[in-house]
């Protein structure tokens, strides 16, 4: 049975000039102990999937698709439920910006406390917080501290730390090394990582696709609010089959062997006035007459990938 299933997901946000089609027929699945990497460029719909998940879209809604996690149906579930028992006991969020999230006039103690006390845990709770805060590599003084009294890699790890205060099984971290130095970056893979190790399944969402092929198994490359290719990360990397993601690696430079750094040119598709065909098509070295149709849906060795050149 798979950890989580996602399937057809849909969702849009209304604005005053109309809906955005942030996600269109989003899919793919994890198995127990697996973790995912969605990579893509800004506004592609990352964030909303991970939102999706735990049900906290604001100013937008779930229009079709089904969430399954441990076999169960969570779109379908009351918000009074989902809340109790899967909102951040099973299922938890690194907010993106996390570093401002967190209220700068209470003290790290405190906000942990608010935490606990929002999901029933009474204030006796310090083995808890401790527990979290050596797992984040953090001295138990910064407890007592103010954020501002912290550097941003400290931040960082105390929001990592909420996230994992009550021992979720699947944690979904959107862009959590944004605008840390290289060195604090890697502190923090490093302990996405040793959380695996334990057990944990992560969805790492990230522009940098060199982190995402470090900690997750499978990657799902994104754009238009598409899902246009899924699969392992040995396969996405070696041998990219959409024109994006092959895109998107020619624009990575490597230590290994020169090569050219490629672009892509355009701009990414207006998501409010969505039109039938493949959304890159006005930007892809490969398009053809058949690719103003929206493109098939190709299994490839260990996902797929909607492009027409696999037809």
């Amino acid at each position: 049975m798979p950890k989580i299933e996602i399937s057809d997901l849909s969702v849009d946000y209304k604005t005053s000039h109309g809906n955005i089609h942030a996600l269109e027929n989003v899919e793919f699945q994890l198995e127990d102990g697996e973790s995912i990497g969605i990579a893509g460029e800004s506004a592609c719909g990352k964030s909303t999937l991970g939102l999706s998940i735990i049900r906290m879209i604001q100013g937008g809604n779930i229009v079709s698709g089904k969430i399954t996690f441990m076999g169960e149906s969570i779109l379908d579930m009351p918000e009074s439920k989902f809340d109790e028992s899967i909102r951040w006991k099973e299922i938890s969020m690194i907010f993106q910006g996390a570093m401002n999230s967190l209220d700068p006039v209470f003290t790290i103690q405190q906000q942990f406390d608010e935490v606990l006390k929002q999901h029933g845990f009474d204030s006796n709770a310090d083995k808890i917080i401790r527990d979290v805060i050596h797992a984040v590599n953090l001295d138990y003084s910064v407890l007592e501290k103010y954020p501002h009294e912290l550097s941003g890699g400290m931040k960082q790890r105390i929001v990592i730390a909420m996230a994992l205060l009550l021992k979720p099984k699947f944690v979904i971290a959107d862009e959590p090394t944004t605008a840390l130095d290289v060195l604090v970056q890697a502190t923090i893979i490093n302990l996405l990582k040793n959380l695996k190790k334990k057990g944990m399944s992560l969805m790492l969402i990230s522009h940098d696709l060199a982190i995402l092929s470090e900690v997750a198994e499978k990657i799902g490359i994104m754009y238009g609010g598409k899902m246009v290719e899924f699969g392992t990360s040995s396969e996405i990397f070696r041998n990219p089959k959409h024109p994006y993601t092959q895109g998107l690696l020619n624009s990575i430079p490597t230590l290994r062997k020169e090569k050219k750094l490629k672009f892509i040119p355009g701009s990414p598709p207006d998501l409010s006035a969505t039109k039938p065909g493949c959304r890159f098509f006005d930007r892809c070295p490969e398009a053809m007459d058949k690719c103003k149709t929206d493109p098939p849906k190709i299994k490839t060795d260990s996902g797929y990938v909607l492009c027409w050149l696999y037809e």
